[in-house]
């Protein structure tokens, strides 16, 4: 896996949003406001089936911060590095592009429980025929 220590760009980061931890197994941004993080971590797959052959694969989450309690959900997961990385980054624009109308968790996950993570397969056009 590559070592690179800016995964995604600053430049192509929606406005509002930065790094916050990116390591090699995790990748974690932050949203200004409202105050949300998305996650990409990297996970053993010691439950998946052994006929798919994985060794690891990459599982994202949102965080959302209601007064002292933080609210975690799993938005999906993804075979590849490269998958959990465009998954954020839609995920991202997404709420970028909702964040005056998003007041709770059920809100922000209603809107990055629209990106389908299978259209950052590789391999596969679906991407840009949805976007």
């Amino acid at each position: 896996m590559p070592s690179n220590p800016r995964p995604i760009p600053p430049e192509a980061l929606p406005p509002g949003w930065g790094a916050a931890e990116l390591c090699e197994g995790r990748f974690r941004y932050r949203y200004s406001r409202p105050p949300i993080e998305l996650v990409a971590d990297r996970t053993t797959a010691d439950r998946c089936h052994p006929g798919l052959g994985l060794n690891y694969y990459w599982e994202l989450r949102y965080r959302y911060s209601i007064g002292e309690q933080l609210h975690t959900a799993t938005i999906g997961r993804v075979s590849t590095r490269g998958a959990a990385l465009e998954g954020l980054l839609e995920c991202m624009h997404r709420v970028h592009d909702k964040a005056d109308v998003l007041e709770d968790p059920f809100d922000v996950s209603a809107v990055v429980k629209r990106v389908s993570l299978s259209d950052f397969i590789p391999g596969t056009d679906t991407a840009a025929e949805t976007k």
